[in-house]
């Protein structure tokens, strides 16, 4: 088993020797690199606070201050500087000239936002009218055709019925002349 002993003589492992060091670390007993500085102990103290199976706690107390130390923060927030009324209305005025540039560009921008969307509509508009028109020419040929198509059918409809016609005339008189011709011959 890979650890130390306690002074107690009890054994315990490798992450509590880590644990030792580091609690001795912040003792100042020892620094990173494993040397001893006793100098610190007497500034710091480390107070057990939990201990658990899963882990233990500390409260680590510094000691106070050095009389000599210089504090690095100042307790009073900085001092701000003098602001003068030309200094304020100068900001003012940029701050305001930011704001009609902003506004301008803004405008700029839904100005050629609409002239973008009138161009397309333009164009939608054209393209629907031609197609309109394209449909339309289309619709007419067709129109047309059907209209000779459907002349076409009717004069050779009419040419039909006239050769019927024809026909029925021809039969009519060849039965007419039968007609007589066999009542001539019942007369004899």
């Amino acid at each position: 088993m890979v650890g130390s002993k306690r002074r107690d003589g009890t054994r315990f492992g490798p992450f509590m020797c880590e644990h030792l060091q580091l609690v001795q670390r912040a003792r100042g007993k020892l620094c990173e690199r494993g040397a001893q500085h006793p100098q610190l102990v007497e500034d710091i103290q480390v107070k057990e606070l939990d201990k658990r199976a899963s882990g233990q706690a500390f409260e680590v107390i510094l000691g106070a201050p050095a009389p000599d130390a210089k504090g690095e923060f100042p307790l009073s927030p900085p001092k701000k500087k003098d602001v003068s009324l030309e200094e304020i209305q100068r900001k003012l005025d940029a701050a305001e000239e930011r704001r009609k540039n902003h506004e301008a560009e803004v405008l700029k921008h839904l100005a050629e936002k609409r002239e973008h969307e009138k161009e397309v509509l333009q164009k939608a508009m054209e393209e629907n009218n031609n197609f309109s028109k394209m449909a339309e020419e289309k619709l007419n040929q067709k129109m047309e055709a059907n209209k000779g198509n459907r002349t076409a059918i009717m004069a050779a409809m009419n040419e039909k019925f006239k050769e019927k016609d024809k026909k029925l005339e021809e039969v009519r008189k060849n039965k007419e002349t039968k007609d007589n011709s066999e009542e001539g011959t019942s007369e004899d």
